[in-house]
């Protein structure tokens, strides 16, 4: 197809992300993605600085990843779950609960991230319905974060974020102040006083305590103090209330080990824990809820004992070929190295830009740069430094940041920053039309 009736076409008949069709900012027409690197239908080679939505651990196109795709479309491209199973599906779970925290071993196949956490607080409530308090249907959540794009999940993302449109279409949760202690400061345990106060007026009603672990990604780009996360654990078994992380975008290695919960050590295992993204390594959508066996057990000797959902696509058997080969990467190779070598790159390079007029903070862990401005410069000039720097970037709200492939090179993490740098010295554009919009 022409490149030029391409773009037409997918101006005038294709949504994006967060976009308007025709008034949508302009869109690159890639051709091919290899390593860090997406090469556009020009041949222009852009530098994946966000890991396509932090998803591409391994880098674009690996080739274990695509060859375990093409050896499984080979025998069966897809089967219903319900009735089926096949061995890309249990051994891909028997690999999940190999890296996950001890005792969480019973996995939930979902199509996304979204998904999963809808699953997840379907899990609580029925749950908490199995062991005889069907009046416990409600969550807790924090404010700043963010679960997904689905109705549970935007319920439980932050109430004064991108979704108020949709509060009349979702159901009504708590939520707590977030942790306001920064991630490596003394840690203050005055931060955990909302959830304690939510708990004890409202405990008889809330099923679970949801949050993303040490990093609130999409809404805040936000690190937190991981002592918040023991004390969370703590103050659920006081009230019999489950635990739930969101380890779809901090999680395998993100922010330097391979759980972002690790942080809390051994003190904050959650009842039920989200993965996603990374987990086929950016190549098909796939994504799990994991329980504890004491949550399963519960939900299995309730009524009703079966657990009550089920996706058409579930373990599909190619996403999930593709999830055993991403794990056995991640099983076999040190990516805790990796996350600190970015962590090095990005504490040099992004540090020194606290002191541009337009920067209003800089935060780094693990492989996770954020430059937090004053102001977003215009998307044109943001357009004129991809271009110009071979980096793809897109900032959002009032953040430029990179979650690069975990495979990134020093000099590809040098070049990100960099082109960081010049969107971080632009002038600030004029205030968003829209007040609302996230993108």
């Amino acid at each position: 197809m022409d490149t030029k009736l391409l773009l037409d076409w997918d101006r005038d008949h294709v949504w994006h992300p967060y976009a308007p069709l025709r008034k949508a900012p302009p869109v690159f027409a890639a051709e091919r993605a290899s390593g860090s690197v997406v090469y556009l239908r020009d041949g222009t080679a852009l530098i994946d600085a966000v890991a396509s939505w932090w998803c591409v651990a391994h880098g674009h196109n690996h080739p274990a990843i695509v060859e375990a795709i093409r050896g499984q479309a080979e025998k069966m491209t897809h089967v219903m779950f319900g009735g089926f199973t096949h061995e890309p599906a249990v051994e891909l779970s028997r690999r999940i609960a190999r890296l996950c925290p001890s005792g969480l071993d019973r996995v939930f196949f979902a199509d996304s991230g979204s998904i999963a956490v809808e699953v997840a607080a379907k899990m609580a409530v029925q749950y908490q319905n199995a062991v005889g308090r069907p009046e416990r249907n409600r969550l807790v959540a924090l404010k700043g974060g963010y679960h997904g794009d689905t109705c549970c999940a935007m319920a439980l993302s932050d109430p004064d974020g991108m979704h108020r449109l949709f509060r009349g279409l979702m159901p009504r949760h708590f939520f707590a102040e977030r942790p306001a202690t920064r991630f490596g400061d003394v840690w203050n345990p005055a931060d955990v006083a909302s959830v304690e106060r939510l708990l004890d007026e409202h405990g008889g009603e809330i099923a679970a305590v949801i949050c993303e672990p040490v990093f609130q990604a999409a809404n805040a780009m936000w690190f937190y103090h991981p002592e918040f996360l023991a004390a969370l654990r703590r103050l659920c078994d006081a009230h019999g209330v489950l635990l739930v992380f969101d380890e779809i975008a901090a999680g395998l290695h993100r922010t330097g080990p391979r759980w972002a919960h690790c942080h809390a050590g051994g003190g904050a295992t959650p009842d039920i824990m989200c993965i996603g993204k990374a987990l086929t390594g950016g190549a098909l959508t796939l994504a799990a809820t994991v329980a504890s066996g004491r949550v399963a057990d519960a939900i299995s000797a309730g009524r009703p004992a079966a657990f009550m959902h089920g996706p058409t696509y579930m373990a599909n058997p190619v996403a999930c070929a593709a999830g055993c080969a991403s794990l056995s990467l991640f099983e076999n190779g040190d990516y805790g190295a990796k996350a600190r070598a970015a962590e090095a790159v990005f504490n040099e390079r992004l540090a020194p830009l606290r002191a541009l007029e337009n920067v209003r903070d800089v935060r780094v862990l693990g492989a996770v740069g954020v430059v937090e401005l004053r102001a977003m410069p215009k998307q044109d000039a943001i357009r004129r430094v991809i271009l110009e720097s071979g980096v793809w970037l897109r900032p959002f709200s009032d953040f430029v940041y990179s979650i690069p492939p975990l495979t990134a090179t020093e000099s590809e993490l040098r070049r990100i920053c960099d082109a960081i740098a010049a969107v971080s010295a632009l002038p600030p554009g004029p205030p968003p039309d829209d007040p609302d919009f996230h993108e």
